[in-house]
């Protein structure tokens, strides 16, 4: 039985050095549409083909290559990440909020690859 009960979304992360230029290339390139630019945050979101997967666009002045990281939307980021640290899953650092948007919490797999959680915290989901 999983540690934790996930959402059935999933937005692939990647740093770029221009949001706005990179959503723009998505949606011309691969037909993306965008779904909202939150400038405060330094984040963009595009909607992809596939239901219920997005392509969250963050700002880095020097982003390195080969930086994607799959965040898992949760609906209780507290009791999910409780769940798995008592399982002995590693997180980097504590669960970070903006309040009224988004908490995230960072951890890895055995191999070191970063995973995300993400509690929506605007009411839209």
């Amino acid at each position: 039985m999983p540690l934790v009960s996930l959402d059935k979304t999933i937005t692939i992360a990647m740093s770029v050095r221009d949001r706005h230029l990179s959503a723009e290339w998505y949606s011309e390139k691969l037909g993306f549409t965008l779904l909202h630019h939150i400038d405060e945050a330094g984040w963009s979101e595009l909607q992809t083909k596939t239901t219920g997967v997005t392509l969250g666009l963050g700002e880095q002045s020097e982003p390195a290559p080969g930086n994607t990281v799959p965040v898992f939307g949760i609906s209780d980021i507290v009791t999910a990440r409780k769940n798995l640290e008592a399982a002995g899953v590693q997180f980097d650092g504590e669960t970070e909020t903006v309040e009224g948007m988004v908490s995230t919490a960072t951890f890895y797999d055995p191999d070191g690859n970063a995973l995300m959680l993400a509690q929506d915290l605007s009411g839209a989901s």
